[in-house]
């Protein structure tokens, strides 16, 4: 079976298990996957079951990062939810409950107790960027952007295709002299801001450095921000194509979550 991107961050968190960046490599790929999470019935309308073993008396749901795998652990066709790691994450921890990971099935087999779902939870409800209300006086090349987070952000945008055309990242310095990055979205499609707002959030808090400061901006093509960014600036080209649509099924809508039973 071919490795995923939870395997991989998996086995760096195994082998570097003192390195901070390797864990929140595991846990950013955790949030970032659409896991597949055994129920005890087929869901009835948002309402969802998870199957749960306990753990020591802590209630554990059972969940997969592909259908194949979850298939294996049953043996058998099973009701399931599809939910974004990040929903399941504070889904379960609000209700006292750890989650099985990939249980037997994969080299990224792992349990995670409810503390460590509540700590992703409230971790991707922090933020680490803002979209700034202010223009900028000048801009700049960005510099001092340390490395990692050049890598996050670059790996966060090449999840964020059909969202924006591209987006460029420059040092800025705002009237009243307060200096620090720009990251502008040029051709961001209808209501994708605040997607794209979080995902840059999540690409800071997550490359386990400190950024410094980092706002958020978007522009039309051809404006003069983006005219005047996309000539300083370092380009981020986003994936082309549509947008995908949100299925019906449960948990397949991050602004919809399935409600647990």
């Amino acid at each position: 079976m071919a490795e995923t991107e939870l395997d991989r961050t998996h086995a760096v968190m195994e082998a570097w298990a003192e390195d901070g960046a390797a864990r929140l490599g595991f846990y950013h790929a955790l949030a970032d996957t659409q896991l597949f999470l055994l129920l005890t019935a087929e869901a009835a309308g948002d309402d969802i079951t998870p199957q749960t073993y306990d753990v020591d008396g802590v209630p554990h749901a059972l969940a997969f990062d592909t259908e194949d795998r979850l298939a294996e652990f049953t043996g058998a066709a099973a009701p399931y939810a599809a939910v974004p790691g990040r929903i399941l994450a504070g889904m379960l921890a609000g209700a006292g409950a750890g989650l099985g990971l990939n249980l037997g099935v994969a080299p990224s087999s792992i349990l995670l107790p409810p503390e460590a779902l509540g700590w992703l939870h409230e971790t991707l409800g922090q933020g680490g960027a803002a979209e700034g209300g202010a223009r900028p006086d000048a801009l700049t090349p960005p510099g001092n952007v340390p490395q990692p987070v050049l890598t996050a952000l670059d790996a966060k945008l090449a999840r964020a295709g059909g969202l924006a055309s591209h987006a460029c990242l420059a040092g800025t310095r705002y009237l009243g002299g307060e200096a620090g990055h720009l990251l502008v979205f040029i051709g961001a499609v209808p209501r994708a801001e605040a997607a794209l707002t979080r995902a840059v959030s999540e690409a800071l808090t997550f490359s386990g450095v400190e950024a410094g400061t980092l706002d958020v901006g978007f522009a039309a093509p051809g404006s003069v921000l983006a005219e005047r960014i996309e000539r300083v600036g370092l380009r981020f080209d986003l994936p082309q194509g549509e947008a995908p649509e949100p299925r019906a099924a449960p948990g397949s809508d991050p602004e919809k979550p399935p409600k647990l039973r």
